[in-house]
C-alpha cells in the first residue's frame, strides 16, 4: 500500500480540493451587457466575441432564423443538457453561462446576448486563467451553433464593416 509519510487522508482530500478549486479562478467583473456590446476579448488567445474587433478573436453573431422566443429557449434547453454547463444569470435577452472542465475543473465563462433588434445573437466565451485555451472556446461557441443551424434556427450573421 501506498503511503504518504505523516499526511493524513484529510490533508490529503484538502490540498487536493484546494487544487481543484484554484483552477476555477475569480469570476470576471467585466461580465454583461455594456453599450449594447458584450466586453471586449483580452489579449491572450483564450476568448472569442462577436463583438471583438480584433480578427484573431472575432467568431460570427448567430443570425436569427425563426423567432427569437423560439431560439432563445432552443438555447437553454441545450446548454441545460451540457453536464458542463450552468446557466448563472439569465434576463430575457442575457444568458451568462459558466462551463467547467470535466478533468481540470478549469472554469470559463460563457455569454449570449439576444439582439431583437438587429435579429442576431452575440457570444463570447474566454477562458478565466491562462493563456492558451487549445480552441476550447471557439469549439463552445461552434457546438453550439451547429446545434442551432441543423435545427434551421440560426444561421451565420455577416461581420459587421
Amino acid at each position: 500500500m501506498f503511503s504518504f509519510g505523516k499526511l493524513s487522508r484529510s490533508t490529503l482530500v484538502l490540498t487536493c480540493s484546494v487544487l481543484v478549486m484554484a483552477c476555477s479562478g475569480s469570476r470576471p467583473d467585466n461580465l454583461g451587457v455594456v453599450n449594447a456590446r458584450l466586453s471586449e476579448c483580452p489579449k491572450t488567445p483564450n476568448c472569442v466575441s462577436s463583438d471583438s474587433l480584433e480578427q484573431s478573436h472575432y467568431v460570427p453573431a448567430f443570425k436569427l432564423e425563426k423567432s427569437p422566443a423560439l431560439v432563445w429557449g432552443s438555447i437553454k434547453t441545450y446548454l441545460q443538457a451540457q453536464n458542463n454547463m450552468d446557466i448563472i444569470i439569465e434576463t430575457k435577452d442575457y444568458l451568462y453561462i459558466e462551463s467547467t472542465s470535466i478533468l481540470m475543473r478549469f472554469v470559463d465563462d460563457f455569454e449570449l446576448h439576444l439582439r431583437e433588434k438587429d435579429g442576431i445573437i452575440a457570444v463570447r466565451s474566454a477562458s478565466r486563467l491562462g493563456k492558451s485555451d487549445f480552441g476550447v472556446n471557439k469549439q463552445r461557441v461552434d457546438d453550439l451553433y451547429k446545434a442551432l443551424n441543423d435545427k434551421g434556427l440560426v444561421s451565420e450573421a455577416v461581420k459587421p464593416n
